[in-house]
């Protein structure tokens, strides 16, 4: 399992120091973010994986925006075995989204 940290560092960039910029993108990633997850959550669990896969393919711009190289691509390979109706990847993809979500509650 790859530990990556999620980081601000690219929404710090594309903001080029602008506060109010950083504030309205994390204030959106954390309003979508556990919507998305939760939707994504109830597609896997009811076995659902197309569209368990387009879920994971908006999280993964998430997950990049949150500075996570190594995890984008463990999504990216989760996103391809869903499309193969395999569920391959999953505990660490999942595993992913719990380190995003504890990232969020401490901003």
């Amino acid at each position: 399992m790859i530990q990556e940290i999620p980081n601000l560092n690219y929404i710090e960039q594309l903001s080029g120091g602008d506060l109010t910029f950083q504030d309205k993108l994390i204030g959106i990633i954390k309003t979508e973010f556990p919507e998305e997850k939760a939707i994504y959550l109830n597609n896997i669990e009811s076995s659902k994986f197309k569209e368990a896969s387009e879920n994971v393919h908006k999280l993964k711009h998430k997950i990049s925006i949150l500075g996570l190289e190594k995890s984008y691509e463990v999504a990216a390979n989760f996103e391809n075995n869903l499309l193969e109706n395999s569920a391959e990847g999953k505990e660490d993809f999942e595993n992913i989204l719990k380190s995003i979500t504890n990232f969020l509650a401490t901003l």
